[in-house]
Formats: C-alpha cells, structure tokens, sequence
C-alpha cells in the first residue's frame, strides 16, 4: 500500500512538471496577479496609494535611469554624423567659393581683354592704313634678344618688314613669318636700327637699340638741335615703313642721346600689325 501511495504522488509531480502544464500554470498566475492588480488600484486607501505612488515614480525614475545609455548612445551617433556632414559641408563650400573666385577671375581677365580687343578694334576703325590685330603668345626678353612671337603669320598676308604697333607706337616689325605666327623684332633689341626723324629739328637720324628700354638715335648732325622731350618718329627712309609712327620722346643722358619709349615693351598683350596704305592696296 505504500508503494501505490508513493507511485501516485510522483505521478501528480510529474503531471505539474510537464511543459505543456507549467505554461498552463504560469498563465493561469498572470491572469490572477492581473485581477489582484486591478482590483487594488481601484481601492483608495491612503497607505495603498502611498504605494502606489512610490511604485509608479519607482517605475518612472527606473525607465529614465535605464534609457540612459541608449540616448546616449544616439546623441553619440548623431553628432558623430553632423560633425562629418559638417566637415563635409565645409569643405564642399570651400570648393565652391574657390570655384566662385575663379570665375570672377576669369570674368575680370575677359573683361580687360575684351577692352583691350576693343582699344584695337578703335584704332584699325581710326587708321588710313590696314591693319590686322594679334596676341603676344611668347615674349623674349634678355639683355642681347628682345622679340615676340604672334599668333598670326602668312595666313593674315602678314610679310617680313612689316611694322607692328602697340597702339599708335611704333614698337618693333616682322624678321620671321610663317603660316600660323611670326616673330617681331622689337626696337630695343641689339639688332635693331630703324630709321627715325626728330621733331620740331626735323634731324633724320637711327634708332639703335641696345637690349633695354632707352635705345639711342645714332648718325645725328654735329651740331644738332636735339633737346629733351623731342618727339621721334619713323622717317619712311628706304620705303622700309610709312613715316609719321610716333615712337618716343628724346632723354639725355650725359653725352649719349636716349629715347625713352612710348609703349612699355614688357607689358604689351594685343599688337596692330600695318599691312600697308589702304589706298595703295586698292
């Protein structure tokens, strides 16, 4: 009989120990802890209230403790995230702004070479003769060779001997052409020898260049009447170029007679090339 006994007991253990009844079970304990809960929140007692009050500012206080680190972690990651978008940002203004910049460069050197187009456009419109328009695109300049080299050549009929002009000053002419450029030769270099006329004296003589900007007028009268301030012009001696180009104004230095230039050779960009009279070519 106490075998039977024993054997139902472990039984009954067996049965409340299984899965399928333990979860049974635990249901069964929510459901009743439920209604006890709802039961006592609808009771006012003071010394309950006092609990509950404890227990929800308990759960409250709890709550915010325990979310803590997960906001803190997203203030983290946020800010992590605007400070890149920042840098960025920073450094996709400071390509803009420099993008900017350029283009106002760009736009203030074509608005200056745009005047300078234009300053030619006026004389060829203002002169008798016929002229065509050119860029410096190489400038030699060294104690014993001073010359250009332009973008135009035999294309534009331009020929050797040709006067090349800065304005209306006369500031070199043509050695070298080929189809598509040509080499000036300007007054100031070594080479250089330009038959000039000095006005008011009305003295021919030559302009001698010597690798700088004071060329000197050579071959003059002993007993010239050449001062400072006299205007030199091309004489047109030799057929070489038409006379009258203004070239520069007479400086003394001691005993050596300068020509101090019109034109500064050093910041010319846009040259007039003279092709010839336009009546003659007519």
């Amino acid at each position: 009989m106490e075998t039977s006994r024993e054997d139902f007991g472990i039984a009954i253990r067996s049965a409340f120990l299984r899965k399928g009844t333990q979860q049974k079970f635990s249901l069964f304990i929510l459901i009743v802890f439920s209604v006890v809960l709802l039961m006592v929140d609808r009771i006012d007692i003071k010394p309950l209230n006092y609990v509950r009050v404890f227990v929800k500012d308990t759960i409250y206080r709890g709550s915010l403790i325990a979310s803590f680190p997960s906001k803190g972690f997203n203030f983290f990651i946020n800010n992590t995230k605007e400070h890149f978008n920042l840098e960025s940002n920073y450094i996709k203004l400071k390509k803009e702004n420099v993008q900017l910049k350029e283009k106002i460069y760009e736009t203030d050197f074509l608005f200056l070479e745009n005047t300078q187009l234009r300053k030619l456009i006026d004389e060829q419109v203002s002169s008798k003769s016929n002229l065509v328009s050119a860029r410096v695109i190489f400038n030699k300049q060294s104690p014993y060779l001073n010359s250009f080299i332009l973008n135009v050549g035999s294309n534009k009929n331009i020929k050797n001997g040709m006067a090349v002009l800065d304005g209306k000053n006369f500031v070199g002419r043509i050695v070298d052409t080929n189809y598509f450029s040509s080499r000036v030769l300007l007054i100031s270099d070594l080479n250089s020898k330009i038959p000039v006329i000095i006005e008011p004296s009305g003295h021919h003589a030559i302009l001698d260049g010597h690798g700088n900007q004071m060329p000197s007028l050579e071959y003059l009268p002993e007993n010239h009447l050449v001062v400072d301030g006299d205007t030199i012009y091309t004489s047109g001696r030799e057929g070489i170029f038409i006379p009258g180009i203004a070239i520069g104004k007479v400086k003394t230095e001691k005993d050596q007679v300068n020509v101090l230039l019109f034109s500064d050779l050093s910041q010319i960009t846009f040259v007039n090339i003279n092709l010839g009279d336009l009546d003659n070519n007519k």
